[in-house]
């Protein structure tokens, strides 16, 4: 189960990246929507996050505790669910998808309020939680910039 997990909580292998980890799957995820969920109708979408959600928090928790880290950079599963929901009910063009992924990375790193509060939560449900909340809000404006476009 260990090694199933590791290979889930670093989307085989992706967070064992030499370099920013997790933009390197953020990347990775943005490719992945483009070409394999973009094409699927948005019920199909969002079960297919909701299921990564709850795989990355079993698998996140029991490879962080392996590790002995809380949120370990090896770990990007996280990153590829907070993504997922940026793009979202998104236009899949280019540039839309270069926007989620500018916006998602920012909002992951610089936690709003309340992204930090929720790393608080145990085990893989805060190193999920945060990314989800920063993928909701990337997702906001995206949503704004196409009311307003």
């Amino acid at each position: 189960m260990k090694s199933l997990a590791r290979m889930a909580a670093t989307i085989f292998g992706a967070g064992r990246f030499p370099f920013a980890p997790g933009t390197f799957a953020s990347l990775l995820a943005v490719l992945a929507f483009k070409f394999l969920l973009s094409g699927l109708p948005w019920p199909f979408q969002i079960g297919a996050v909701i299921l990564l959600f709850f795989i990355g928090v079993w698998a996140s928790g029991i490879h962080s505790a392996e590790l002995g880290r809380k949120d370990p950079r090896p770990v990007v599963v996280d990153e590829v669910c907070g993504q997922w929901i940026s793009l979202l009910f998104a236009p899949t063009t280019w540039g839309f998808l270069a926007g989620g992924f500018v916006l998602f990375r920012v909002f992951d790193v610089v936690k709003p309020f309340p992204i930090r509060r929720l790393e608080a939560l145990p085990s893989g449900w805060g190193i999920m939680a945060d990314d989800v909340l920063a993928g909701i809000y990337a997702a906001a404006v995206l949503q704004i910039v196409l009311v307003l476009r």
